[in-house]
């Protein structure tokens, strides 16, 4: 039987908190985390006492990414989307894999008809940004650190690409080429993240945000989220995100074809070797 890696509580009315349960692996993303986030998500978004949902994590980090020591099937779970074919030999089977738990997941996430305040602390590396950028408000904490290094693997960037969407163009090439930090103020100044707070005041503060948004009748915010990404989309932002998927194929089928691996190996040494710095 899989451990919780996702608890739901409701710390005030009209608000669901879903918090990430995995601190001892620095809440690293593995397939039972992801689907448990998407039940807990689905629940509270047909859950009529509930207009605002808050996403946090326990422990030091809100999340260092995809957990790579995941060695679980999707066979093991049901899937969300009509992808299908996850077992299947060279690219065609994490093609698929990636369409259903990683882009397909964040999507859905990106579509859910209630407002979505996340609350971040510590590291968020790579995968880590995937349980961000799909949500509507985000709280960082003054030690937030954001990071997408995953270049180093021979891949463009996480599979939910929103970096040009979230930093500008500009600030996401130096981000991806050299794999650098990026503090919770730097990203509020670019408009990634909202607000920026103490970490003792990061619970407080998120709830008293949502407890303002929950006040709020639940058809106003529905139209109001879905007039925002509707915005985004006549701009290209949903076209752009599914696109650049293919791009992420192509680095992965080179590794194959060069490594006999779906990433380069030498990535890992990369990445180390820079947070050493």
């Amino acid at each position: 039987m899989t451990d919780q890696r996702v608890r739901t509580d409701n710390p005030a009315n009209g608000v669901a908190r879903l918090t990430l349960t995995r601190a001892d692996k620095a809440n690293a993303q593995d397939k039972a985390m992801l689907y448990q986030l998407d039940d807990a998500l689905t629940a509270a978004a047909q859950n009529d006492d509930v207009r605002c949902i808050v996403l946090a994590a326990e422990g030091e980090h809100f999340s260092s990414g995809h957990d790579l020591r995941d060695d679980s099937s999707l066979a093991d779970f049901e899937p969300r989307s009509q992808w299908s074919g996850f077992d299947a030999s060279g690219q065609e089977g994490q093609m698929a894999a990636e369409h259903e738990i990683y882009l397909g997941l964040c999507w859905r996430w990106r579509n859910l008809p209630k407002p979505v305040v996340v609350q971040v602390q510590g590291l968020c590396m790579a995968g880590g940004l995937m349980l961000v950028w799909p949500f509507d408000i985000v709280i960082a904490s003054e030690d937030a650190v954001f990071s997408d290094p995953t270049v180093a693997f021979g891949v463009n960037g996480v599979e939910y690409f929103a970096h040009v969407w979230e930093l500008g163009h500009r600030k996401a090439r130096e981000l991806l080429y050299t794999g650098a930090d990026l503090s919770a103020e730097d990203a509020r100044t670019l408009g990634m993240v909202n607000h920026v707070v103490p970490r003792d005041e990061l619970d407080s503060f998120t709830l008293t945000m949502a407890e303002r948004i929950a006040k709020r009748p639940m058809i106003g915010l529905r139209l109001a989220k879905l007039a925002c990404n509707q915005s985004l989309d006549a701009q290209g932002y949903g076209t752009a995100i599914h696109g650049v998927m293919g791009w992420q194929q192509v680095g992965h089928a080179q590794a194959r074809l060069v490594h006999g691996l779906p990433v380069d190996p030498a990535g890992a040494e990369i990445i180390r070797s820079d947070r050493k710095r």
